[in-house]
């Protein structure tokens, strides 16, 4: 981590807070340049965040992700469509994710609707994918419970002999999800804890932005 550029935008965004009038008008555009700064600072795993689901009883689950993609549509991330987070989202299609850059005292707030990717989106980037990444994919029956770690090795072991010299197709059970924008919420430390927070807020095609108290 660049710990000195880190120190200095964090200084540089403090000063300045956050002015709504000067922020972009749709916020995946003041998303990207909130994330160029994370990447100026050289922090790890910039596109690291929280994702929060909750089941058809309204039970929450909360676990680190990592996105993929983005843009006006919303954010992208790829999953085990069996897993937990995706038996949620089958169930109750809402969710939350969170980004926390902690060097810099900001975090970004996303809600909305979540829906799959589409099967070639999720065939384009699966292709993409380390072929150990791919491998695992296949291997993992992702959140069921099992024996032992020799267990999942000799999964991995028996999947990668299987897909020897062949190239290896994205798993039925595999894909992605869009988180779509209802409401984004940009948050910036100052000092005495009195923070800026600034959300916007979708009303039809346009984007309302608003100071919320810290």
């Amino acid at each position: 981590m660049n710990t000195d550029e880190a120190a200095r935008l964090r200084r540089e965004y403090e000063a300045d807070g956050l002015d709504e009038l000067s922020m972009a008008g749709a916020p995946i555009d003041e998303f990207r340049r909130w994330l160029d700064g994370v990447i100026a600072a050289d922090l790890p795993e910039p596109n690291a965040f929280v994702l929060a689901t909750a089941d058809d009883q309204a039970r929450p689950s909360a676990r680190a992700v990592l996105m993929k993609s983005f843009s006006d549509e919303g954010i992208v991330f790829y999953t085990n469509l069996e897993s937990r987070k995706s038996l949620d989202l089958k169930a109750n299609p809402l969710g939350a994710a969170t980004f926390v850059w902690t060097p810099l005292h900001r975090q970004v707030r996303f809600e909305g609707s979540i829906e799959p990717v589409s099967a070639d989106e999720a065939d384009e980037y699966f292709s993409q994918r380390p072929r150990g990444a791919q491998i695992a994919a296949h291997a993992s029956d992702q959140s069921t419970e099992v024996e032992s770690r020799s267990f999942l090795e000799s999964k991995y072991d028996d999947t990668a002999a299987r897909f020897e010299g062949l190239e290896i197709p994205r798993p039925v059970a595999w894909g992605g999800w869009r988180l779509r924008l209802a409401t984004v919420e940009f948050w910036q430390g100052q000092v005495n804890r009195f923070h800026d927070r600034i959300r916007y807020r979708r009303s039809g095609t346009e984007w309302i932005k608003e100071r919320l108290a810290p």
